[in-house]
């Protein structure tokens, strides 16, 4: 506000200097040429020190008439850039000073008390003004200042949604991916470990592993179709039976106790959240405890909360049960033990069951599977339980065996 403010300080000064020319005290022109000229250069100073340099021109206004006009503008400067209580201290001062020129130099034309009026509501209308625009200026400052914090979260809301997303994403592929990929590693390491497997068992195998592939692409087309937006996947992948005899297939012992509860009838979120838990819950078991058998346990009631549990025997080192009568168990790969795979297609089914495999000591299975994960699947559950309302949790149990266990809310069905 220097330039704007000196222009009219400087005007008002010469014109009343122009004015004592004419006529009056010779005074009169020594104080307002050297007032004059102190409170226009005042002014400039005012922007940097709204109070004191404020002052220092509304003083100088007291002798010198041409420094009436700059004295008001000190006093909307300071209006403008401080408090109110300061802004009305500094307006009071220059009313006073008003007060008293008139009095040292009365004006004519009209008596003091119409002056002293006119001075009094200047003064006021200068701090109000000063006030006015103040308040306008902080108000822009702070929807400024709102617009840009605005911006700024929207930024990070996109940024942790992003990044939500990229989990979701992990998470989904994990869980479909894992599983498949678990049991073609199974049966690809059982042909490739089993130079004397014959051709019937090498077809089956390969039968096994074409199905797992194929599958394991389906799920994968499943999740890209969400996340183009294609509409919701079809659930027909939440069939605990299925995902339960496809293992039995690879060679696992799973016994499924569900209670006549089918996940396709509970809510969706806590339907499928189930289901990845139980399958997390057999790869792991598929990877760490191979041969051991599983049991997998589904309870809960309507209306409270859906509970799945997978729980695997301790691992015991010896030899995994293979079948002998004609087909009437699950024929299995027997591993032998530290790290080196399985070995041999045992059992004499002649082809009537789908052979599997079974390691015994750690990391038994082919290629080493047991190594793999480093725990990611779980603490993906962890997160999937969190986000369907749940929670989980999963440790060793007395006897060393393994228990993953997942409560979800199960809410009562609306009628209709």
């Amino acid at each position: 506000m220097g330039l704007a403010g000196f222009v009219p300080a400087f005007a008002g000064a010469v014109a009343v200097v122009l004015g004592d020319l004419a006529g009056g005290p010779g005074w009169y022109v020594v104080a307002d040429l050297v007032g004059g000229a102190a409170a226009c250069a005042g002014v400039w100073l005012c922007r940097r020190w709204p109070v004191s340099a404020g002052l220092g021109v509304i003083a100088l206004s007291v002798p010198a008439a041409s420094a009436s006009v700059a004295a008001g503008i000190a006093a909307l400067i300071a209006a403008r850039y401080r408090r109110p209580r300061v802004a009305v201290a500094v307006g009071a001062a220059g009313v006073a000073a008003t007060l008293v020129r008139f009095a040292l130099r009365p004006p004519g034309l009209a008596p003091y008390p119409v002056w002293a009026l006119v001075g009094v509501l200047f003064g006021v209308a200068v701090t109000v003004w000063g006030m006015l625009a103040r308040t306008r200026r902080e108000l822009v400052l702070s929807l400024a200042e709102r617009a840009r914090r605005a911006e700024a979260d929207q930024r990070l809301r996109a940024e942790e949604a992003r990044r939500a997303e990229r989990l979701g994403i992990a998470r989904e592929m994990h869980d479909v991916l894992a599983h498949r990929l678990s049991l073609l590693v199974v049966h690809a390491g059982a042909l490739e470990f089993n130079a004397d497997a014959t051709r019937g068992e090498v077809a089956e195998a390969a039968g096994v592993i074409r199905s797992s592939a194929r599958q394991a692409l389906e799920e994968l087309r499943t999740v890209v179709s969400v996340l183009r937006d294609t509409g919701p996947p079809s659930d027909g992948g939440v069939d605990l039976t299925a995902l339960v005899a496809e293992s039995r297939r690879a060679g696992m012992r799973v016994e499924l106790r569900d209670h006549g509860i089918r996940l396709s009838e509970v809510p969706e979120t806590a339907g499928r959240a189930a289901y990845r838990i139980v399958q997390e819950g057999l790869t792991n078991a598929r990877k760490h405890a191979p041969g051991q058998p599983v049991t997998v346990l589904v309870s809960g009631t309507e209306g409270a909360e859906l509970v799945v549990e997978v729980r695997n025997s301790p691992h015991s080192g010896l030899p995994a049960h293979a079948g002998t009568g004609a087909g009437t168990e699950p024929t299995e790969l027997a591993g032998t033990g530290a790290g080196t795979g399985p070995t041999e297609f045992a059992g004499t089914g002649a082809g009537k069951r789908p052979t599997g495999l079974a390691g015994t000591g750690a990391g038994t299975g082919p290629a080493g599977l047991a190594e793999t994960g480093a725990g990611t699947g779980l603490a993906g559950l962890a997160e999937r339980a969190s986000l369907a309302g749940g929670r989980s949790e999963y440790g060793e149990t007395p006897d060393g065996g393994f228990r993953l266990v997942a409560r979800l809310p199960w809410p009562r069905r609306g009628p209709g």
